[in-house]
């Protein structure tokens, strides 16, 4: 054999060996890829697995809470709002948050006097620079309940029956809020460290508008606020029984409209056909605000709302919304729309006008033949897209004022905006909602429906706007949850697969 036939020899066999040796480690890093894959899968199945092991212990968590009477709207129960919000940090302090208070300055009362206001929760676990950060707002105060309003069970010891959880705050917003801190604790008994730095605000005064809620993130813009990354907000419920992430909510512009006609009550016996009076004023004022389709009849308010584009009609296509079982669950007759995708278009995408009641009229039981001296009619616009607040208040003022000037009455009016808050909208190629929409097909087996709000949710805007942060809402509620209503609940099925998804959503996050 020549010496170049051997050179040439050895030569393809260290290619063939080179060759080799690149396969194998190719094949050892895609293996340990995978592995790391399939490792990480794992670990988040003991941790859905440890909530599902825990279940009982999380509903007795919520029992204690419930039982706590945090009704922010009456001033005499702010001993347990503050003990609503010390149970709450010491929640936070056992999964090692470091908790801050932050003043939210001072409260007007209906009455006249001002009251210092509960402080809000800012706690924040170990921070890893090189993950992303998801702060998480909730609140712990709750709307007024009593066995006389209509409850089935004490309003204040949560019962469980037929699957579900009732109790005042059991959804909203007391369940999801313990919810998320479960979700922590199960990464944590399970010594496994947290997919994402988490952050938490939380409030005793969101059932009455949040005051000083704007003032704290203010102050905490450039420090707290300043490395967030991501803002969830669990305050809402699902459309359906399929779960549901939400994407936006209209605002509200609450009115008052005051006739006055005397400077005391009249006997209709003795007045009566004499004088003009205030209520007659007032409900024809309220009778030319929205016909009986509901169409609202205030020139000029719908010019400022965003076209529905073909690409947003699509999204309602397809989501589960059942019109005889929302009906039927509300006791109505039916709705205003006939379609499915109308009806939800009118619930969230369109403006709407309720009036809401009549200060200073006779309402008691019984009879009583009087002509009220003065009467207030309460009522609203909910805002959507592009509508701003303060042109609805020009519109609707001159509107009332032209209306009370054509009946020609010697009566004084006047009319005033008490609420105006805008509407939200997110951006759905947001990241965020990838990790939600990922989270749930995870938990519950199903492509999330992507919905709106018709109702308001100030905080969102405030984040949003006020602090330049990308906002999501992830909520664990049920359709039939009844927040606000006698005989709220959540089931047991939507708190416990809610924390899984909670768990879900940071694994899911840390992944983008």
């Amino acid at each position: 054999m020549s010496l170049r036939i051997f050179i040439w020899i050895i030569k393809l066999k260290m290619v063939q060996f080179a060759f080799i040796v690149t396969v194998l480690i190719s094949g050892t890093v895609m293996a340990s890829a995978e592995e790391s894959v399939v490792h990480s899968a794992t670990l988040l199945d003991q941790v859905l697995q440890h909530i599902d092991n825990h279940q009982d212990e999380f509903v007795q968590t919520l029992s204690d809470w419930i039982a706590i009477q945090s009704d922010s709207s009456n001033s005499q129960l702010r001993g347990e709002i503050n003990q609503m919000l010390d149970i709450t940090v010491q929640k936070l302090k056992k999964i090692g948050a470091m908790v801050e208070l932050a003043d939210a300055g001072s409260y007007q009362l209906p009455n006249g006097t001002s009251e210092t206001l509960p402080q809000v929760i800012l706690a924040e676990l170990k921070k890893d620079p090189n993950k992303p950060t998801v702060c998480i707002y909730g609140h712990v105060d709750v709307q007024p309940a009593s066995m006389s309003d209509g409850w089935a069970t004490y309003p204040y010891n949560l019962t469980e029956l037929n699957g579900n959880l009732y109790g005042r705050g059991a959804t909203d917003n007391k369940g999801p809020v313990l919810a998320w801190l479960h979700a922590v604790e199960a990464y944590q008994a399970l010594n496994q460290e947290l997919p994402v730095n988490i952050k938490f605000i939380i409030e005793a005064m969101e059932e009455v508008g949040s005051p000083g809620l704007d003032q704290v993130l203010t102050m905490k813009r450039d420090t707290f606020f300043s490395d967030v990354d991501y803002i969830v907000i669990s305050d809402n419920i699902w459309l359906s029984r399929k779960p549901a992430l939400t994407y936006g909510t209209r605002g509200n512009c609450y009115f008052l409209v005051e006739v006055e006609s005397s400077k005391r009550d009249l006997h209709s016996g003795v007045f009566g056909g004499a004088v003009h009076e205030a209520m007659t004023d007032l409900i024809a004022l309220l009778d030319s605000l929205v016909d009986a389709s509901g169409r609202i009849l205030i020139p000029g308010i719908n010019e400022s709302v965003t076209p529905l584009t073909e690409e947003e009609k699509e999204l309602y296509k397809n989501i589960e919304f059942d019109i005889e079982a929302h009906i039927k669950n509300i006791g109505a007759k039916r709705f205003l729309q006939d379609t499915k995708e109308n009806v939800l278009l009118h619930l969230w995408r369109y403006p709407s006008l309720s009036i809401h009641g009549i200060e200073g009229a006779f309402s008691s039981s019984g009879t009583k033949t009087v002509i009220p001296a003065k009467v207030i009619g309460k009522f609203s616009i909910r805002q959507v897209p592009d509508m701003d607040p303060l042109v609805v208040e020009k519109q609707v003022t001159e509107y009332l004022n032209k209306i009370f000037a054509e009946r020609n009455s010697p009566n004084t009016l006047k009319v005033s905006m008490v609420i105006g808050v805008k509407p939200w909208v997110a951006d759905l190629s947001d990241p965020q909602y990838t990790a939600g929409r990922r989270a749930v097909k995870k938990v519950f087996n199903v492509e999330p429906d992507m919905i709106r709000e018709g109702s308001t949710i100030p905080i969102a805007n405030a984040f949003q706007n006020a602090l330049k942060k990308r906002v999501m809402m992830l909520p664990i509620g049920g359709f039939d949850d009844g927040e606000h209503s006698q005989n709220e609940k959540i089931s047991r099925y939507n708190y416990i697969q809610g924390t899984k998804l909670f768990a879900t959503y940071f694994h899911e996050l840390s992944k983008l």
